[in-house]
């Protein structure tokens, strides 16, 4: 087997972010193999050479948005980084075409965006376990929150439009940011995560 070279790596991020766009815009059945790979200026074959199927191209994309979920939920909550405007301004320039094909899989049934809420339903009971709470219920706590929160993003043309700036532009990410933190109380996240989160937001807007 030929090892893969760097033109094939770029060529097959260049299929799969063309994917996930055309996903996002389309959904999954209404997408076509010659429609990606005309948006990411190859062949149709060599999407099919990458990726096989259009199925497999879909479980690609799947796998990626998961693994960049699980990455920011590392970075940002575990390793404490929320209060970083540099964190903050990587998510918000990289998160729009994953969280826009997020969006219309959590509507079309994809496997993996049923994977990733179950995934961010279990970070977020875990986190919220730890409050001493005994009596509460963590999952019901956290299945709620993660379904208000990715509700967001499944309404985000509505969101946007009532905003009347881009949700996934500086000033909708922002906006919205801060007034997550005004509607949830300080103790439901735990003081120190939402301290950091708002001291983040607020050095971010200082910087503009």
């Amino acid at each position: 087997m030929r090892p893969i070279s760097e033109e094939d790596l770029t060529a097959r991020a260049r299929i799969r972010d063309a994917a996930m766009a055309l996903f996002a815009e389309r959904g999954v059945k209404a997408a076509t193999i010659r429609g990606i790979a005309e948006a990411a200026g190859v062949s149709p074959g060599l999407v099919q050479h990458h990726f096989g199927t259009k199925e497999e191209l879909r479980q690609a994309c799947d796998a990626y948005v998961l693994s960049y979920v699980r990455e920011q939920v590392a970075v940002g909550i575990t390793g404490h980084n929320l209060e970083d405007p540099a964190y903050i301004e990587n998510v918000h320039r990289s998160a729009p075409p994953l969280m826009h094909y997020l969006g219309r899989a959590l509507v079309d049934g994809s496997p993996g965006a049923a994977a990733m809420f179950d995934e961010l339903v279990n970070v977020t009971e875990q986190h919220l376990s730890s409050d001493g709470r005994s009596e509460a219920d963590h999952r019901a706590r956290a299945t709620v929150l993660t379904a208000m929160k990715l509700g967001i993003t499944v309404l985000h043309d509505h969101v946007s439009r009532a905003l009347g700036t881009d949700l996934y532009g500086p000033q909708g990410a922002l906006r919205v940011g801060k007034a997550q933190l005004d509607l949830i109380q300080p103790e439901f996240l735990g003081r120190e995560l939402f301290e950091q989160a708002r001291t983040g937001l607020e050095k971010l807007e200082g910087n503009r």
